[in-house]
């Protein structure tokens, strides 16, 4: 069974990818925070900015089989588009519940497959798109992947940390809070400092999207 928050047809709005169409497919549940406000001070990731608890989400719900949830996806890909057909599973965590018969039935349904984590789950074969945001205190066990998506700064995963990883492309992202703008301004400067990390911007958030 595949327990999902919410799912949709939008535009990635960050990263390698950000501006391509896309089915967003937010599974249940984390391994760093429960998703309640009252766990957030003790968890391991505590700046989340997305609701994953349950599933009472637009289109969430519980699937009990890969070729059910797959065809639940492929019915929100719409007809007119003429593009390659592209789903990222993103939660909480999504390699959680992501596994081989839903890869193989997402595959069959001729999607290429993004999965965004946080990288303490080795990720099954046959994903298309790996994308790891990393986290202070979390150990990262998927140490490869198309791109690496730091949240920036966290005082304990400083980008050093990870630029010999194999990743293809090396991303900073500003940590969304209080403190936003002095964030922005810090990642533009180390990017700039730093060419091998490029400027992630959540484009989603301005525009207003999904």
């Amino acid at each position: 069974m595949y327990s999902v928050k919410e799912k949709f047809f939008t535009l990635q709005g960050e990263g390698k990818q950000a501006g391509r169409p896309a089915v967003f497919c937010r599974f249940s549940g984390c391994n760093l925070w429960s998703g309640r406000e009252q766990d957030r001070a003790k968890a391991v990731c505590t700046f989340c900015d997305t609701d994953f608890v349950g599933t009472d989400g637009k289109g969430g719900g519980k699937f009990q089989t890969a070729g059910e949830l797959a065809n639940a996806i492929d019915t929100l890909w719409p007809t007119r588009r003429t593009e390659p057909k592209y789903v990222v599973f993103t939660g909480g965590e999504p390699l959680l519940q992501v596994d081989t018969p839903l890869i193989d039935a997402i595959h069959a349904l001729n999607f290429e497959i993004a999965v965004e984590t946080n990288g303490t789950i080795e990720a099954p074969a046959g994903i298309d798109w790996i994308c790891v945001s990393p986290k202070a205190n979390a150990p990262i066990k998927q140490t490869s992947g198309s791109e690496l998506k730091l949240v920036y700064p966290q005082a304990l995963a400083k980008p050093e940390r990870f630029a010999s990883l194999a990743f293809d492309n090396f991303l900073l992202q500003p940590l969304d809070n209080s403190d936003y703008h002095a964030h922005m301004q810090a990642t533009v400067s180390y990017c700039r400092d730093h060419p091998q990390w490029q400027f992630s911007l959540q484009t989603h958030k301005y525009l207003g999207i999904d």
